[in-house]
């Protein structure tokens, strides 16, 4: 199976299967990414900012999360991204940091 490269600002490099789910990949590569509403673009706690390998694609879920409240352009959602290149992030809420609980399994 294919895989890519995922930079973690602060965490690392991981190799990471191709197709994942972008949150599933950093909880998998032990970074403690927040998703309290179980992957499914409500809560937008799963925030990551691309230094590269950003898609330019947004899923229709992300498009209108993002446009709604209005900070479109800001963050993506990492649960709304499957990894289909090296992506280098940088996570901005910490399940640890925040003081919750990371969430409800997300689907991979």
């Amino acid at each position: 199976m294919a895989t890519h490269k995922l930079t973690v600002e602060g965490f690392g490099e991981y190799e990471v299967e191709a197709g994942k789910k972008l949150v599933k990949a950093l909880e998998d590569s032990g970074v403690d990414v927040s998703h309290r509403c179980g992957g499914n673009a409500r809560c937008t706690t799963c925030r990551v900012k691309f230094r590269s390998g950003e898609p330019t694609d947004l899923s229709f879920d992300e498009e209108y999360r993002l446009t709604d409240d209005n900070v479109k352009g800001q963050f993506r959602l990492s649960c709304q991204i499957r990894v289909d290149r090296d992506m280098h992030v940088e996570v901005l809420m910490l399940a640890s940091k925040e003081g919750w609980e990371p969430g409800p399994d997300v689907e991979r």
